[in-house]
């Protein structure tokens, strides 16, 4: 997919962003929330990959978003690399009531940073159902300590509540735009780029304890 979108001209930007997470940590119904406004309380299980889009209008410049909500089921689990090897952000999911579904997090920032190495998308991580919060099983200190250890952004959810999600998709679009007309600059000055609108930064693994002092990080700074 051409990530910088149809020309500089107009300002349209065309980005692909894959929710990567288990199953029932609420994937889909942050997607349809965010999408159509819409939520269900009964556990919709999702089969492969299903993607719905958005359009937007961020600071004058048009974005066509087409948001990847895979499955999370062991047996899926190999599928992963289709969706997210062209996309230009990554959405990390898990339940704040749920601790293994954040471990699995983890494996998922370790599954890209082996996949993807310096082209690796700008990502986030996202603790969702917080309107589960008496039930948290996966501490605010812990998970926003592991985010920055791998140069992720945080943000906490609830498509029930429909908190958090605006805010999360808004910074991660500004953020592709931010990347997208990076490269377009280094086109400009002839610079060899590898990669469609995004910059080859690196993800940092968790391991070993002095990674996150060696500088980049699976998203930008900026």
């Amino acid at each position: 997919m051409a990530a910088g979108g149809a020309g500089v001209g107009n300002k349209t930007y065309s980005f692909k962003v894959v929710l990567l997470g288990e199953g029932c940590v609420g994937k889909t119904s942050l997607v349809l929330r965010y999408c159509e406004n819409k939520f269900n309380d009964k556990h919709i299980t999702t089969l492969q990959a299903s993607f719905l889009t958005k359009k937007l209008n961020i600071g004058g410049k048009r974005v066509n978003l087409a948001i990847w909500d895979t499955a999370g089921q062991e047996r899926f689990h190999a599928l992963g690399p289709i969706y997210y090897r062209d996309s230009n952000g990554a959405i990390l999911v898990y339940d704040i009531t749920d601790e293994d579904s954040f471990q699995k997090v983890k494996n998922w920032v370790k599954e890209l940073r082996k996949m993807l190495g310096n082209e690796i998308c700008l990502c986030i991580i996202i603790g969702n159902k917080i309107d589960l919060e008496k039930e948290r099983h996966v501490s605010v200190q812990d998970a926003e300590g592991y985010a920055e250890s791998v140069g992720a952004k945080h943000y906490h959810t609830s498509a029930k509540l429909n908190k958090g999600i605006e805010e999360l998709f808004l910074d991660l679009c500004k953020r592709m735009i931010e990347t997208a007309q990076a490269d377009e600059r280094a086109k400009g000055n002839g610079s060899s780029q590898s990669g469609t609108g995004r910059r080859g930064v690196q993800i940092v693994d968790d391991e070993p304890p002095n990674a996150a002092a060696a500088g980049g990080g699976c998203c930008s700074s900026g």
